[in-house]
């Protein structure tokens, strides 16, 4: 039995790349016919000019608020989907409300990938907890599990006590769900005496993966490995082991090229600085360009030592939407990343918002470039230009955390 899900795990960098690229040409001109929405992100760009990363970046992003609204004026996909895909298959909806559609027959969010790097193989018996109401969540992996051939009993959210019982009937090997939720089940399964002796494996996502609780969970001799996803662009990113042995960070899934750019802007980080998650999810039916998710990570250089070839990401960071209202108006990062961009004195900067005697006060902290000066006066006058606000400039040592934090909220709203 392969300890690999096909040769694409292994293939060499520079062919993936390649191949991604010339995926992505082959598709837009297919799509292109009958995804108004993409045209239009699309426009004054010639697709057959985007041949690589650097290429790529003439694209510009699509954020989840300007889906939304493209999705409201032309329900209810935006023109962003190929319609005539669609038949006999599902759509969904996700909190906001954005519109998901389900495109492909076999395994259409890929994540049977990140299932088999984590163990499941045919034949496993799986208990998946996910949503399977409204949400595409419980169909994100059930398919993928469905496509390695294991048998999955969709239990969705039904009560604890009935989680455990039908787990242990049903003699399940593999759980499916978020970390706290198979915690939970594990406890109430203690409560009632049921020791779920087959239950040998388990994908969680959703939700962090702490490691004292990954360590209650080996003490239990059940392997646990997690994978990142979004309903929009399905299994991102997955962790991998070695005999049992988890690798840090998690393996980029195959189909997707995935940028990590300066939160607000387009602008990919510096090598090994964290920042916002942008995917392109190569699928002719819904080929999503430069999609933010809203997600902060950072690129691994170094090779996994499972033996996959493919990027990694250090994982989930938190969130890159650190938008907020100061006095009445929103500071939003892009703002403060095209102060930046301005201002090539600036090697790095934070805008720290705080509450003094009922009033909401600005603070940019900045870090200077080498050999190069920053004029506090000048700088102020740029925080009135790009966010209508007045703010006060401090001038830091080189101390910025690069967490990649642009807007620190720092106000008690309690």
């Amino acid at each position: 039995m392969s300890e690999y899900f096909d040769e694409l795990d292994t293939q060499e960098p520079r062919l993936r790349q390649r191949g991604q690229f010339a995926k992505l040409g082959a598709l837009l001109q297919e799509a292109l016919e009958h995804c108004p929405g993409l045209a239009k992100q699309l426009e004054g760009i010639d697709p057959q000019s985007i041949t690589d990363e650097q290429s790529l970046q003439q694209v510009p992003v699509l954020r989840k608020s300007e889906l939304m609204e493209a999705q409201a004026n032309d329900p209810p996909f935006g023109g962003f989907v190929n319609l005539n895909a669609l038949e006999g298959s599902r759509v969904f909806m996700s909190p906001g409300p954005v519109w998901e559609p389900q495109v492909g027959s076999v395994d259409p969010w890929e994540s049977a990938r990140a299932l088999h790097a984590a163990g499941f193989r045919r034949g496993d018996r799986v208990h998946n907890t996910f949503s399977y109401h409204v949400t595409p969540g419980g169909f994100i992996l059930d398919e993928g599990a469905r496509a390695l051939g294991c048998t999955v009993f969709p239990s969705g959210t039904s009560s604890t006590e009935q989680q455990v019982e039908t787990m242990n009937t049903f003699a399940a090997s593999a759980f499916v769900g978020t970390p706290d939720y198979l915690n939970t089940v594990l406890k109430k399964a203690d409560e009632l005496g049921i020791s779920l002796p087959a239950l040998k494996r388990a994908m969680v996502s959703g939700g962090p993966l702490f490691p004292a609780m990954r360590e209650g969970f080996n003490a239990r001799d059940l392997h646990v490995q997690q994978c990142y996803a979004t309903a929009d662009l399905g299994v991102i990113a997955y962790e991998t082991h070695t005999a049992g042995t988890i690798h840090p960070g998690m393996l980029l899934n195959e189909f997707l090229i995935v940028e990590i750019v300066k939160p607000g802007s387009g602008d990919p980080v510096s090598a090994g600085e964290v920042g916002e998650i942008v995917v392109t999810r190569l699928h002719p039916s819904y080929p999503l360009l430069r999609f933010a998710t809203g997600d902060m990570s950072a690129f691994i250089d170094e090779p996994s030592p499972c033996g996959r070839t493919g990027k990694r990401i250090k994982g989930w960071m938190g969130r890159a939407d650190q938008r907020t209202k100061v006095r009445g108006m929103f500071v939003d990062p892009s703002q403060i990343q095209a102060l930046r961009k301005a201002h090539p004195e600036i090697a790095a900067l934070r805008l720290v918002v705080t509450r003094a005697n009922d009033k909401d006060l600005m603070t940019l902290q900045v870090n200077s470039a080498p050999a190069q000066a920053v004029d506090t006066a000048t700088i102020a006058a740029a925080i009135k230009q790009y966010t209508g606000l007045s703010g006060q400039v401090e001038l830091l040592d080189g101390s910025l955390a690069n967490d990649g934090v642009v807007v620190d909220d720092q106000r008690d709203m309690s």
